[in-house]
């Protein structure tokens, strides 16, 4: 076996130089009988004990851990309805696509109109993703036999017929989508205004809003068009990878094209970081590209890998409600809060 000496200053000392050198990992004492020695946040023996333990006291937070998290609980959950976001001036109809998928596009809507639901928004979520994971987070009913959104763009049939209300959540309601989704790209294309079948029916839907979150497949096909043409903001998450940056230029692309023959209000207003994980540099540099790109268009808020924000889903809930003091719940709210006070600064958009 091959022995790798150690270097000098990663040489751990034996014998009684062990008991007298302290280290900032592990305070040392001195020998039973005499006074403790203390050791400060840089590692060196004070002489002064009681007033070094004051200034570690005076440096704890002034509650506990678990004292936080419950009372980021209780925020986030608002069961007293206390706490509101503001509303918007007027309806704010927000697209959330990006073509590369896997970048939490579904997972931000649901837990975002979660946010804005609980704290005195009415929210309504068009789930537009044949796979129907929006409707699967908010524990909405969507096999075969029920009314869907493809019933909205292929058969006409009116939004009031096909909306649900989300159980548990008081303001937030939810269009699901079924497996017969996945045909009407190929339903569409034969159709009479293929491209606005969906701003067509919401605006003959009399439903009162201050929101509508329309979650996009991972695609830049018909459906994808229809979310943009009906939609007068976008929404784009980003995964904080490198592969998430290539598509972004060809959505941007594709967004133009549609604001310039179809949608002339179409704005990207709110670009969300998903997935940040501050270990890697290169999550640094990707937040740091995208911010130079689009500007105070990134939310401050950025939503950190967090396990909890993949378990709620297997529950048929948010993380919102699934573990409302995690970190992922808490970086939601405020990522919600920062889009509700970005809207109501602006007057609104559209």
């Amino acid at each position: 076996m091959i022995r790798v000496p150690l270097a000098k200053a990663d040489r751990v000392p034996h014998g009684p130089q062990a008991a007298s050198e302290p280290t900032a990992v592990m305070p040392a004492y001195e020998a039973s009988g005499g006074p403790n020695t203390i050791i400060s946040a840089a590692g060196k023996r004070s002489p002064n004990p009681e007033v070094d333990a004051g200034v570690r006291e005076a440096r704890e937070p002034e509650d506990p851990p678990l004292a936080q998290e419950a009372k980021r609980a209780v925020q986030i959950l608002n069961p007293s309805g206390e706490i509101q976001m503001p509303r918007p001036p007027r309806l704010r109809t927000l697209c959330v696509a990006n073509q590369k998928g896997g970048v939490g596009k579904t997972t931000s809507v649901v837990n975002i109109a979660v946010a804005l639901a609980l704290h005195g928004n009415r929210v309504l979520v068009i789930d537009l993703d044949p796979q129907g994971n929006a409707s699967t987070g908010l524990d909405v009913p969507h096999h075969a036999a029920i009314p869907d959104i493809y019933d909205s763009l292929v058969n006409n049939t009116p939004i009031a017929e096909v909306v649900q209300a989300v159980s548990g959540i008081p303001n937030l309601w939810c269009v699901p989508a079924t497996i017969d989704l996945a045909g009407a790209e190929i339903e569409l294309v034969s159709m009479v205004a293929r491209e606005s079948r969906l701003m067509r029916a919401l605006e003959s839907h009399k439903g009162e809003y201050d929101y509508i979150f329309i979650d996009c497949p991972p695609s830049l096909g018909l459906l994808t068009v229809n979310a943009l043409v009906a939609a007068q903001e976008v929404m784009i998450p980003i995964q904080c990878e490198y592969y998430a940056l290539e598509g972004v230029q060809q959505l941007s692309s594709n967004i133009q094209l549609v604001k310039a023959h179809l949608n002339p209000s179409l704005e990207v207003t709110t670009v969300l970081l998903t997935m940040y994980d501050r270990r890697t540099r290169l999550a640094d540099a990707v937040e740091q590209d995208v911010r130079a790109h689009f500007g105070d268009r990134v939310l401050t808020a950025v939503i950190p890998r967090n396990v909890r924000v993949s378990e709620a889903p297997s529950y048929g809930q948010s993380v919102m409600t699934y573990d409302p003091g995690s970190r992922g719940a808490t970086s939601y709210f405020e990522a919600a809060l920062e889009i509700a006070t970005r809207g109501a600064e602006l007057g609104g958009v559209g």
